[in-house]
């Protein structure tokens, strides 16, 4: 193995900001909550309050900005 391996650190922030979204549509589900509706009152206001703690949800949302989070949904869309 003498070639060197490239690292492309804005795929893994896509990968990581696509798990944590996925995490937290569950943890919201599994509360009983509609996951949409309560992801997108986050993203528009910044109220954490919206997020549950169910499985650490809110705290995950929170590592990541939440313009990276609308920037790759809508990236993603558009697509």
């Amino acid at each position: 193995m003498d070639e060197t391996c490239l690292f492309d650190v804005a795929l893994f922030k896509q990968a990581q900001i696509e798990y944590t979204i996925k995490e937290v549509y569950k943890a919201l589900m599994e509360k009983g909550y509609d996951p949409l509706n309560q992801l997108v009152g986050y993203l528009v206001t910044g109220n954490l309050s919206y997020i549950s703690n169910h499985k650490h949800a809110r705290e995950k949302i929170q590592e990541i900005d939440r313009e990276l989070i609308v920037a790759f949904l809508l990236e993603n869309y558009l697509k």
